[in-house]
């Protein structure tokens, strides 16, 4: 019996990064008459960065922290997403941060030829579906919070991060979904 097997289909994934401070963001919230909420304000510049790489497909999202953002950082969490799918072609819509260049990023990409970078255009942030997981995220986690704690932040927004999906029109808006059939 003769049976054909189908490509397994590339995964169109985009990458983005985003750092996470202490001090609360802030929108606009109902409250009772007299009760007006209370955001902590922290003067202090630590922070938490995060890599986070959304599955077009799936919504869902491949998560890491980095204390800096740089090449050798970008270049693990690249390696974390090759290891998330580890027999799919990648394709990786990516912006042009100076941390996407470097040693580290280049022996990533020459050592696994199944992941190709197509590079967003510059100053376009409204273009990378990473950018709306970012704002859903800290809308749900980080406005108006009361955490005094740094580490309790990360971990709350991680895990926001990693436990919900994230919808994304971009392959639709660009008719991807309605050609792909006639590839499979």
């Amino acid at each position: 019996m003769d049976v054909v097997q189908e490509p397994t289909p590339t995964v169109i994934l985009a990458e983005d990064e985003a750092s996470l401070y202490l001090q609360a963001t802030s929108m606009a919230v109902w409250a009772p008459t007299g009760q007006t909420p209370v955001v902590r304000a922290d003067p202090s510049r630590a922070k938490t960065n995060f890599y986070g790489t959304l599955n077009l497909h799936t919504g869902t999202e491949i998560v890491s922290r980095a204390s800096v953002m740089n090449a050798e950082s970008t270049a693990l969490h690249l390696e974390a997403v090759l290891a998330a799918w580890p027999e799919q072609k990648l394709l990786l819509l990516w912006d042009r941060a100076p941390w996407h260049r470097g040693t580290a990023i280049q022996a990533v990409l020459d050592a696994n030829p199944r992941l190709e970078i197509m590079l967003l255009p510059v100053a376009a942030p409204d273009l990378n579906p990473q950018e709306p997981v970012w704002k859903a995220t800290r809308c749900a986690v980080s406005h108006n919070h009361r955490t005094k704690v740094l580490s309790t932040l990360a971990d709350r927004f991680e895990t926001h991060l990693t436990s919900h999906t994230f919808a994304s029109s971009l392959l639709d808006r660009y008719g991807y979904t309605a050609i792909r059939p006639m590839f499979t």
